[in-house]
């Protein structure tokens, strides 16, 4: 099935390129100022649906949001294919608007809750003559997700910031534990499972090879007695992993156990998978 995405996915590639070779430069200058329009409109919004409206960030333009006009498939599976992993998604489309401003002025009129709407971060614009269409969607991986070692560093600064005060998991108390120390091994063992979860579509602590977390972390050069591990999919940043971790007891004794001294933790992603982000995080002693 992998295979068959990869080719899909140069396939559609393919055709792009050819595309803005042939047709696409008299659109693309058009699409351009639709979504400035937007934007302008977000940053300086009026009433809508007779409610005030809040000042907002500016959508970001995205290429493989820029679906066919007129598609109307599975908006998350397309988008997936093309790269782009949705935690929401949404079309407009407006018919007979000879440019951007009549365009615009569509969408102001029938979707102006959609346009002024803060749960979305990115767009796409696509035309067919009079007929334009735009897609509107929220990644599940925030912003901030592009340095992987800072996310790393949010990690433990986080499960520190849980240890450093008591906590019930459950029915299960725990008092403040000391803070854990960073170990390379465990957050390469916790990188690979996370690459192996994404790529490999799957959400467990048995890896296909039938390896289990201390079998993992020793093949990384861990040599600790003792092992524990987290895993999550689904989130978009270190905050939102570790909330739902703290929220499940099993997940939150192994955060506070004081067993534990130290961690390795990491995230990987893949669009095409069914969570998006997969992430993965090893507690130890030595």
């Amino acid at each position: 099935m992998r295979q068959t995405a990869h080719a899909l996915r140069l396939t559609s590639l393919c055709l792009f390129t050819l595309l803005s070779i042939t047709t696409l430069p008299a659109h693309a200058g058009a699409e351009r100022q639709l979504v400035e329009a937007i934007n302008d409109y977000r940053a300086h919004p009026q009433r809508c649906e007779r409610r005030p409206a809040q000042r907002l960030a500016p959508l970001a333009l995205k290429s493989n949001l820029a679906l066919p006009v007129g598609y109307g498939g599975g908006l998350r599976e397309r988008l997936k294919a093309s790269g782009y992993q949705a935690v929401t998604v949404r079309s407009l489309r407006v018919v007979g608007a000879q440019d951007a401003e009549e365009a615009f002025d569509l969408l102001q009129s029938d979707y102006c809750s959609a346009l002024l709407d803060s749960q979305y971060a990115d767009i796409g614009v696509s035309r067919s003559r009079s007929e334009w269409q735009v897609v509107l969607a929220r990644p599940v991986l925030d912003s901030q997700m592009s340095d992987k070692r800072a996310v790393s560093q949010a990690l433990l600064a986080q499960v520190n910031a849980a240890r450093a005060k008591p906590r019930l998991c459950g029915r299960q108390r725990f008092a403040a534990a000391r803070p854990l120390a960073w170990n390379a091994s465990l957050g390469a063992a916790a990188q690979g499972h996370s690459k192996a979860m994404a790529y490999g579509n799957y959400f467990a602590h048995r890896d296909p090879d039938g390896d289990m977390p201390a079998d993992r972390a020793r093949a990384a050069g861990f040599r600790g007695r003792q092992i524990g591990e987290n895993i999550a999919a689904g989130q978009g940043s270190p905050s939102k992993a570790m909330a739902g971790w703290l929220a499940s007891p099993g997940h939150c004794a192994n955060l506070m156990s004081p067993l534990f001294t130290q961690v390795g933790a990491a995230y990987a992603t893949d669009a095409r998978s069914d969570q998006g982000v997969y992430w993965t995080m090893l507690f130890g002693a030595p």
